[in-house]
């Protein structure tokens, strides 16, 4: 019998192992390539110790016929993730909490004699509202007085971007899109105010870190005494260094567009309420496994989704509300929900060598269900969208989708013409629902009391 196999093609760069789909399920093939470090990592009780303070993603050896099977040393089925994000998607706390937790695992490897030999950014992924590794292979035996060979990366994925969103602009983090290997030290050094020089921690780790990199930029050979020979104790004060380093940068959300949408709006409590009563007998009624909600502002209907066990991702454009939406999480430890900074207008790209390291946003798709509320006034309106095209867009993402009508005499549709001509007389209740009926089955509609707004259930015709 023939096994298919489909290559995740953005594992390629590790000799030690590579990522496969059979099935629809992600795989992990350890090579013997890296045979010696996997059975070590098992062996020592680091494995056991990482998973079960939960920093590593757990995983079985399973028997599964090899893609490769001439470097195969054995098959791991690792825990499914329902979503996979990537750090240009982070808010500002999530991107310090996976530098911290990157610094914790390699602080717990140490102590079972091993290292992390890189710590990129993307081998960090949000689980149970949590940063976990899903990198198995990132392990490696450690040799004492070996240098910390993960140190540059580690600054270029997380301090340096973290540096830039909390001295200079949050909005610092999209240049992850551009350098997906980390952000050069040069580039920040220029790009952070002076008075980043005065704390120690960038000063050494970005400034010092950045002069080093170019003297050594063309040399053909570097000195081992350039390279410098690093005892575990001045190992451990680097990881000490570079941890106040982090937690020493803070960011502000309060100060950003859409942070105070919920302070602004014109919704009355028992439309509000009247809302969320519409959407949870909704969602009740769809049974949904998974949920995006587009234009979730600080997630409080998404929690709507994720308390009833729905994994649920909540997309907003704004920083600040993505920040609020994720120490929310994190403080009240729900599980089901991951909040991600997103541009529905200009979405998530696939990067990397030949565009397919980094998956796309509408590749991550699609998904059962689709909250968008309070979202296609500001797509039509403010974004030229026409509403067949939004209904097309809709029905590729997911098979039911809710979604909220605001009319132009909404206070909030005329906040988004009070600096521009009306240039959308088919922007009515009737052509949004001929539009949508192309594609969706109207299920239900119905008026949100005290409002001019009205919600509704369609589900994707394919479907029906």
């Amino acid at each position: 019998m023939t096994i298919e196999h489909t290559l995740i093609a953005g594992s390629f760069r590790d000799p030690a192992g590579f990522l496969f789909t059979h099935e629809g399920v992600v795989y992990r093939q350890v090579n013997r390539w890296g045979q010696a470090d996997y059975d070590k990592l098992m062996t020592s009780g680091l494995y056991t110790t990482l998973t079960d303070a939960g920093l590593l993603i757990s995983h079985e050896e399973v028997d599964l016929p090899s893609p490769r099977p001439e470097l195969a040393y054995c098959i791991l089925r690792p825990l499914q993730l329902p979503f996979i994000s990537y750090p240009y998607e982070w808010c500002f706390s999530q991107l310090q909490d996976a530098a911290l937790t990157t610094l914790r695992i390699q602080k717990y490897a140490l102590d079972f004699g091993m290292s992390l030999k890189d710590s990129s950014a993307y081998n960090i992924q949000f689980h149970r509202g949590r940063p976990v590794l899903i990198d198995t292979l990132s392990f490696e035996s450690y040799e004492e007085g070996k240098p910390w060979v993960a140190y540059r990366q580690f600054c270029q994925h997380f301090l340096a971007p973290l540096a830039l969103m909390a001295l200079r602009d949050v909005r610092l983090n999209q240049l992850l899109r551009v350098y997906i290997d980390g952000l050069p030290l040069d580039l920040t050094a220029g790009l952070l105010p002076w008075t980043a020089r005065l704390q120690l921690g960038l000063f050494f780790h970005i400034y010092m870190h950045s002069r080093s990199q170019k003297r050594y930029a063309d040399a053909t050979f570097v000195p081992e005494r350039a390279l410098g020979r690093m005892s575990r104790i001045g190992l451990l004060g680097l990881l000490d260094s570079l941890e106040t380093a982090v937690k020493r940068l803070h960011w502000n959300a309060g100060a950003t567009e859409w942070g105070d949408y919920y302070d602004k709006t014109n919704y009355t409590a028992a439309a509000h309420e009247h809302k969320k009563a519409l959407i949870s007998a909704w969602l009740e009624e769809i049974g949904s496994l998974s949920v995006w909600d587009l234009g979730a502002n600080i997630g409080v209907f998404s929690r709507l989704a994720s308390t009833r066990g729905i994994p649920t991702v909540a997309f907003d454009v704004d920083p600040g509300a993505v920040e609020q939406a994720y120490r929310a999480v994190r403080d009240e430890r729900d599980p089901n929900l991951l909040p991600l900074i997103l541009d529905i207008t200009n979405p998530s790209p696939a990067l990397g060598w030949q565009n397919r390291e980094r998956f796309s946003w509408l590749e991550r798709g699609p998904v059962d269900a689709i909250l968008a509320l309070a979202l296609v006034h500001h797509l039509a309106l403010a974004n030229n969208v026409p509403l067949l095209q939004l209904a097309e867009f809709f029905c590729n993402l997911g098979e039911w989708l809710v979604l909220e009508f605001i009319p132009k005499e909404d206070s909030q549709a005329q906040r988004l013409l009070a600096t521009r001509e009306d240039i959308f007389p088919d922007y009515t209740q009737a052509e949004l629902e001929r539009a949508f009926g192309a594609h969706f089955v109207l299920v239900e509609s119905q008026p949100i009391q005290n409002s001019r707004r009205r919600l509704y259930l369609f589900r994707r015709k394919s479907s029906v």
